[in-house]
């Protein structure tokens, strides 16, 4: 038998990884397996990932912020702008809080991460969560561009222009990328956790590793395809999406079907910030799945 977790002080704290600090926090004092939150970005924080700390009187969740953003030091030197330096310096919190096996949940970038992780390290992963995952990044960028097409005339100039000028830093491509924030991003923000997550963006991780918008997408995750891994995870795996989610419910129910014995949830009325657009049903829907995983005593297939 696997050695049990152990009890993880509750509070703030930092840790020294390859490149400088980050932050976490553990909270909630629940005995189930642990579970980690991967916020999306990259370059942004887990502000937003604040709803899931309800898990705590079922088990302790361990928020961090990802190095570059939120509240963990600030980087610039892109070498460190890859999946490989983000699953390390997530396996690097595992080990330092002595965590044997913990649930893994991940939303829009994280879910990359997450899947990544998995991959790396299947001993440790317990079971996956993937928020609005970001499995195929070519058919996201499809997508993205459908959607492209519901927004206002002049937002839609604005892109092209931007587009073909290479130049995005025009008030009136902003302008576009409020308005397609506004209908796929997040329709019910957390204003506090809005402001904070803006303030700590970490633009330069985003740039290069996304694009300028979640509609230019130019960066290196551009040519991302896991679909071929999916059918390889052995481990529970709920897959949740937002009805309005800029990723789109047909893309990831795709996912799910791929993924042997996933579950899949939809979440009425939310945008791509599900946390803050369907928070009760969003965390109670994560809630049962992690329960069930625990009480199923979490078996790994061979």
């Amino acid at each position: 038998a696997q050695r049990p977790n152990p009890v993880l002080p509750q509070g703030e704290a930092r840790l020294a990884v390859p490149g400088g600090t980050i932050w976490y926090r553990v909270t909630g004092a629940g005995r189930g397996t642990p579970v980690v939150l991967l916020h999306g970005g990259p370059g942004f924080s887990s502000y937003y990932l604040r709803p899931f700390e309800d898990l705590g009187d079922d088990r302790q969740v361990i928020r961090y912020d990802q190095l570059g953003g939120g509240e963990s030091d600030r980087i610039t030197d892109t070498t460190m702008f890859t999946i490989a330096h983000f699953v390390a310096e997530l396996d690097s919190l595992r080990s330092h809080l002595g965590i044997v096996r913990w649930h893994v949940f991940g939303h829009s970038w994280g879910t990359i991460l997450a899947l990544e992780y998995y991959r790396a390290h299947p001993d440790h992963v317990a079971s996956l969560t993937f928020g609005s995952a970001v499995f195929d990044v070519p058919a996201y960028e499809r997508r993205a561009g459908e959607l492209l097409k519901t927004l206002s005339d002049s937002a839609q100039r604005a892109v092209a222009a931007a587009e073909a000028a290479n130049r995005y830093d025009t008030p009136a491509y902003q302008a576009a990328i409020n308005e397609f924030y506004g209908l796929y991003v997040f329709r019910h923000p957390v204003q506090a956790d809005l402001d904070s997550s803006f303030a700590t963006f970490n633009e330069a991780i985003y740039n290069y590793m996304q694009g300028p918008s979640e509609f230019t997408i130019t960066g290196t995750l551009k040519g991302y395809d896991a679909t071929g891994f999916l059918p390889q995870i052995t481990v529970p795996t709920l897959y949740t999406v937002g009805e309005f989610d800029e990723v789109g419910p047909d893309l990831v129910k795709g996912f799910a079907k791929m993924t042997p014995g996933a579950r899949y949830a939809e979440l009425a009325g939310a945008a791509h910030v599900t946390p803050w657009d369907a928070r009760d049903a969003n965390v109670a829907e994560v809630r049962a799945f992690l329960s069930q995983v625990d009480s199923a005593g979490t078996k790994v297939k061979p």
